[in-house]
This record gives C-alpha cells, structure tokens and sequence, in this order.
C-alpha cells in the first residue's frame, strides 16, 4: 500500500509539473508576443511606466521544485494543493470560486496571474521592473527541512550566480534595483544571520548583500522591513467572473450576524499567560454573562444569540476546509485576531472575505504591514485595536470594548470592510474582462511594486 501511494504522488508531481511547465511557458510566450503585437495608442498610453519583464530562469528555479511536493515528511505534503495553478482543489464539485488553497503556493499563483499581466515586455532594457519567477519558499524547504539544513546561508547563491552569468547586463544596468520577487512565507524565515554557527531557523537570503537590492514581497515583513513588502496570505475565495463575486457580495451583506464575537485558531490552552489564553477564557466564561441583563437586551432585540464563539483550529484542521471558518465568520460581527508564533494571520484576510470586522492585538499584525492594501491612515474605519497588554494583564475586556461601540459605528465599519474584499483577493486565473476592473491582491501588489522601485530608482539619480 505505502508503494503504491508514493507511486500515486510522484505520478501526481511529474505530470503537473509537465502540465504547469507547457502552460506557464506556452502562455508567457503567447501574452508577451500579443501585448508587443499590440499598437493600439490607448494601450501604449495605460502602459506607460508599467512596463514588465520576466526573467527568463532555467525550470530548476521554479516548476522542477514542485517536484518535490512530497519529500519533506517533517513539513507536510503539498502535492495535492497544487492544483489550479496553485489555487488547490475545489472546495467542492460545483464550486466555481472556492478552493483549498495552500498560503506556501503564493509564488506559484503569482507567477500564473503575471502571465495576463497587460504590460508584459520581452525586451529587458525597456522594463519598468523585472520579474524573477523563482519559488523561494518552496526552495527554502531542502534547507529547512531537508538535507542542506547546514548551508542555508547559501539559500539564493544559485540563483545570485545564473544572474551574473545569463545575459549579466539586466542586472548590471540597475544592480538589482528593478528587479522584484515572491517569498511566500514571512521574512523572519529568510532572516538567518550569516554568522550563525551551527544554523538556526531559517535561511539567510534576506541577509546576503547580493539581494538587498531586490523588492521582496512577503505574506509577512519585519518590525524594520529593508527589502520586503507585506502582501495578503492568498483565502480560498477566487472568483472567475462578476457574477461570482458579486453573488458573495450580496451573501456576505444578508447574512445574519448571531455572534458578537468570532475566534478561528489554535493555542492558548497552556498555563503561560497571553492574548489567546485569555480569549479562550473570556469565550468559555461568555455562559456567565449571556445570563446578565446587559446581554439579554441585545438578544431581546434579536442583535445576537451567542457572545463568542470558538472555532477549533488546532493541529491545522482549518487550513485547507474552508467550510470550518468560513460560514460562522458570516455570522460574527467581529472576528479576533490574536498573533500566534508570527505577528499575522492569514485569518485576518478570510475574516475581511466574510465582512467581519477585525480586531487586533498588535500594530504588527496588519497595520504596520500592508500599507498598499491596507492603507494604515483607515484603520479605525474598518477594524478594532485592542492592546494585547491591557487584556492579558490588566484585566480589560475585550467583550466591554467591543459591546461599547454603538451599533450605528459597527454598520460602517463593516461597510469599509465590504469595500476591501476586492483589494485583498486574488481572483482566478482568466477570470472575466468584468471582474479585472476591480483591482484585486495582485493589482494592488504590483501597483506598489512599480511604485516602490520608480522610487528607488529616482533616489539613484538624484544622488
């Protein structure tokens, strides 16, 4: 039986990774070749200072690692998440928008949407910035979790070398300024001084002075980012169409809101004091308080049936069914977003999807990290802050805050929610000319890209 399961999986690998490689290598080819193709003045015009070239890499930097989906028995089996173009399975049958989507498959979503990117160049020295297409943190895994766990202060060398060897004047002509990449695990992984002996966690491509040049796009930066913007974590929801996203639209403005308050996770079960032991605490305490006058006022009104509700997620049972969190964040008004070993979540964005309004613990947790898709001057308009240290260890709770704001605040927060669904998705892959008028995670994120480096670029000149 395990035979014959590790033939299945390499079956698996091998022919998607050969259907991704002709895909990916087949549409690259065709999109390039249509947008030069195009003379039409308007194009030309909404192209201007947009321009963006695909570094041609050898498949061992990207598609040749998917490869190895099943090799790392101490991390888990992404084999089957790569579906879709890194999208993963449909959550079911008939689904059309939702998907067990892996948050590691960012580089490979990534790469696949780049492809209908409307401003693509073959010519390099007419580029506004550059695209290097490798999968780093899928790269990263060998170091890790697998063998070369003890050279992961060479994490990048490889890749750093085939640059200075392969048409070396792309690089030279701005040492790396223009050029950009997705890293899709946080930034602290990529972190690992160079000095460090024996290694710890991580590798140390942040850390090498042949990169620092290069914009690094993060599902989560550090404390003081230098190379590296935050991105959203990729939910389950791609829409193909309007009509799809539109129909969530609606579902997510009816759906009725029974709980006050909503918390999807694990931890917090230890004698150690923090932010989720008291969560757990302050929900398993809620019987009490439902019983209290205060409460049985906004139930008499038929605001909410239950206080808080705990969605189990431990041992990672959420991370590919969307189903477990997904339908009772459309029935909370807030949903908690407590850091757990990192500052971010990947819930803060499934919550944002369903309209629940968020509510943080700390600044690093979103404020300070998605500035482009976030912008941190509209915080207070579509989330709550609540001090971590004012609730684990001055008593504050979290329940009087949130019951504290009046009903007529939280209908607008949760309107400035609806209105960032759009900018914190990623739709699918040759989704409808409809729904690519609305900017999404992608569009956004290149947005910022080109921003980012115009800017460097001008801070070169003017020195």
């Amino acid at each position: 039986m395990a035979y014959k399961t590790q033939i299945t999986t390499f079956f698996f690998s091998t022919t998607t990774h050969f259907f991704l490689l002709l895909i990916i290598n087949s549409a690259s080819s065709q999109q390039i070749l249509n947008t030069e193709s195009t003379s039409n003045q308007a194009t030309t015009a909404d192209c201007n200072n947009r321009w963006i070239h695909i570094r041609n890499l050898p498949s061992r930097f990207n598609l040749d690692l998917l490869t190895n989906c099943s090799e790392y028995p101490l991390f888990y089996d992404f084999c089957p998440y790569l579906a879709n173009h890194g999208l993963g399975q449909k959550t079911h049958i008939k689904s059309r928008s939702w998907y067990r989507t892996d948050p590691l498959l960012l580089e490979l979503i990534f790469h696949r949407r780049i492809l209908e990117y409307p401003c693509l160049t073959s010519d390099p020295t007419v580029a506004n910035a550059i695209y290097l297409p490798y999968y780093a943190a899928i790269d990263s895994l060998r170091y890790l979790y697998g063998p070369d766990v003890n050279s992961s202060f060479q994490h990048g060398m490889e890749l750093f070398e085939f640059l200075q060897s392969d048409e070396p004047g792309i690089w030279k002509r701005h040492m790396g300024h223009d050029h950009f990449l997705i890293m899709a695990r946080p930034a602290w992984d990529f972190s690992q001084p160079l000095d460090n002996d024996p290694p710890v966690w991580g590798t140390s491509f942040l850390e090498l002075p042949e990169f620092y040049n290069v914009v690094a796009l993060v599902p989560e930066g550090r404390a003081w980012p230098w190379q590296e913007h935050a991105v959203p974590y990729p939910t389950s929801f791609h829409p193909p169409n309007l009509a799809c996203f539109e129909a969530w639209i609606q579902r997510v403005k009816r759906s009725r809101r029974t709980a006050l308050m909503l918390f999807a996770g694990g931890g917090g079960i230890g004698a150690t004091p923090n932010i989720r032991r008291s969560i757990r605490n302050e929900c398993e305490n809620s019987s009490i308080i439902i019983n209290s006058s205060s409460f049985s006022v906004l139930d008499s009104n038929g605001m909410y049936s239950k206080i808080c509700h705990i969605v189990d997620c431990s041992n990672g049972i959420c991370e590919h069914d969307p189903i477990r969190y997904m339908r009772p964040m459309l029935q909370a008004t807030f949903c908690l977003q407590p850091p757990g070993d990192t500052p971010t979540r990947r819930s803060t964005f499934d919550a944002i999807t369903a309209g629940c309004i968020p509510v943080f613990f700390e600044e690093l947790s979103a404020k300070l990290q998605y500035g482009w898709h976030l912008p941190e001057e509209k915080y207070a308009e579509f989330s709550v802050f609540i001090p971590k240290e004012e609730v684990v260890f001055k008593g504050l709770k979290i329940l009087d805050v949130l019951m504290g704001i009046p009903r007529s605040e939280v209908r607008r927060m949760r309107q400035s929610v609806l209105e960032l669904i759009p900018r914190v998705m990623y739709r699918r892959h040759g989704s409808s000319l409809g729904l690519r008028t609305k900017k999404d995670a992608f569009d956004t994120a290149i947005d910022g890209t080109l921003q980012t480096i115009k800017d460097k670029l001008s801070n070169m000149l003017e020195r």
